[in-house]
């Protein structure tokens, strides 16, 4: 893949994280002529931030010329501070694509020789050891990536099939050399919001899988609940023109079209009207939908943004702040919201089927209630899940605390804002999973009556994993294995909307 700088787009950004693309820059000259800059700015006299002066609230301390070396190292080291469960590959992948992209716009003062070495090392499948907790999101990611820097120069540590290793003895094995830093090349290294805006990413690419599978859940609740597909008349979402939800009425049409089960009770159904949480699905999950997408708009401008400090133009350095990570902690906290809400609408549709009075099928979905209970425990798991939701939905961004002595006085918190979101989505998962285990219960104990054939397609595949569930057994395993199912994206409806529009 040819790295143009700014111009990464959300599939490009997919493919980096799954460790399907190779990554080439041929524009170099912007690189040259900010680096050529800086390195003035090391030979002259005059106090520039972060080349010849110390950091943060050093930052009226000047520095020796035979020390400008040694600073930049002992940045790095001073600030690989980090603890934690490591990032994943694919986050990492990601922090060592964005911020190569964000380092070749030639604003940064670094030279081809840092871009080059995080090049080859996402290139090679180097996996810096880069704990996920440090990191308030003000001046940067700045514990985050300089743990990744210090494993590029030979003095942090790697991962190597989980475990972790010396990363001088990857780099090795990779056939790299570890890289050493010039004037500026650390501070630009660790300035930025790759951190930050790599974990959202990540689970905004994992998101739009688990999306598309909670519209093909919530279609197959509502025909196992014998539910109304009115709701999803194209001619109600027309007048209220919210593009989401008309989108995901759409989806549902599509699902449920042909469904035997629909009109075995088109008439003489006495019921007026289904609960919200079936007749409501395109108002609430096209609102996750819009929510999603302009998280998605934000974060991509992100991904290929410079936001290190300070930066270089013409024949000037400027000192600013555009590592502050407000807008990657805002998407972050709106993905929350709608990861939660995916969670919590399908919860309520669980509760539905395993009620008789509501859905009209056998008791918490088993043949003989009392003596088996059937998907009672498996809805209270829901619960619980949907619960931890709600908690972990708290906007991050609304917290700040002071860091480096006042001087970064007011933080993001968007590297936790986009931390929590995996616990989010693995909550949801198994949410969903819960529910299409129920559903297709549900269908079941309709048969011989059969649903619409994308429903039908889904109920099969499901089935091939996780066999029909009449009397009670050990559940956990299919619960399992239907997530599993769920996280893989093999559930998905035929046409899913999509993320990037």
């Amino acid at each position: 893949m040819k790295l143009i700088p700014g111009q990464l787009t959300l599939a490009q950004l997919a493919d980096i994280a799954a460790g399907r693309a190779a990554l080439q820059l041929d524009d170099w000259a912007p690189v040259d002529q900010s680096a050529a800059l800086v390195a003035a700015a090391a030979a002259g006299d005059a106090p520039v931030y972060g080349v010849n002066t110390g950091f943060g609230k050093l930052a009226s301390t000047r520095i020796a010329k035979d020390q400008l070396a040694q600073l930049q190292l002992n940045l790095i080291r001073s600030h690989s501070v980090g603890v934690g469960a490591p990032m994943s590959p694919e986050v990492v992948r990601l922090m060592l694509a964005t911020k190569a992209g964000s380092l070749a716009r030639g604003f940064s003062g670094v030279r081809r020789a840092v871009i080059t070495a995080l090049l080859d090392a996402f290139n090679a499948g180097f996996i810096p050891y880069v704990p996920a907790q440090g990191s308030v999101g003000a001046s940067g990611d700045l514990a985050p990536l300089a743990h990744l820097t210090l494993a590029l120069m030979g003095e942090g540590e790697a991962l190597v099939a989980g475990q972790r290793v010396p990363a001088r003895d990857e780099l090795a094995r990779l056939g790299l050399q570890p890289l050493t830093l010039a004037a500026k090349e650390g501070l630009a290294l660790i300035n930025g919001t790759q951190a930050s805006t790599a974990l959202a990413l990540h689970a905004l690419l994992r998101f739009e899988g688990l999306f598309a599978t909670a519209l093909a859940s919530g279609a197959m609740t509502l025909d196992a609940a014998r539910g109304s597909d009115g709701p999803f008349d194209a001619r109600i979402h027309a007048v209220r023109g919210q593009p989401g939800q008309m989108e995901v009425a759409g989806v549902y049409r599509e699902l449920l079209a042909g469904s035997a089960i629909r009109a075995s009770h088109r008439e003489g159904d006495e019921r007026v009207q289904d609960p919200y949480c079936l007749r409501c699905q395109p108002q609430v999950m096209g609102a996750c939908l819009d929510q999603a997408r302009h998280a998605a708009a934000v974060l991509v401008r992100e991904a290929n943004a410079v936001t290190d400090n300070p930066l270089v133009f013409d024949d000037v350095m400027i000192s600013g702040g555009n590592f502050h990570a407000e807008p990657v902690a805002f998407a972050a906290d709106n993905l929350a919201l709608a990861i939660a809400e995916v969670g919590a609408i399908a919860e309520r549709r669980i509760a539905m089927l395993i009620d008789p009075g509501i859905s009209r099928l056998p008791p918490f979905l088993t043949a003989d209630a009392g003596l088996h209970s059937g998907f009672m425990i498996a809805h209270v798991t829901a619960a619980a899940l949907a619960s931890e939701n709600k908690s972990l939905a708290h906007p991050a961004s609304v917290d700040s605390l002071p860091t480096s002595a006042n001087q970064e006085d007011h933080v993001s918190m968007a590297t936790f804002a986009g931390r929590r979101l995996h616990a989010m989505l693995d909550n949801t998962a198994h949410i969903i999973a819960i529910e299409m285990l129920a559903a297709a219960q549900g269908i079941d104990f309709l048969r011989p009556l059969q649903s619409s054939a994308p429903v039908e397609a889904l109920h099969t595949r499901l089935r091939a994993d996780c066999a029909s569930s009449p009397a009670d057994h050990y559940l956990a395993p299919d619960i399992e294995r239907a997530a599993a199912l769920v996280q893989a994206g093999v559930l998905q409806p035929p046409h899913a909307p999509r993320f990037n529009g």
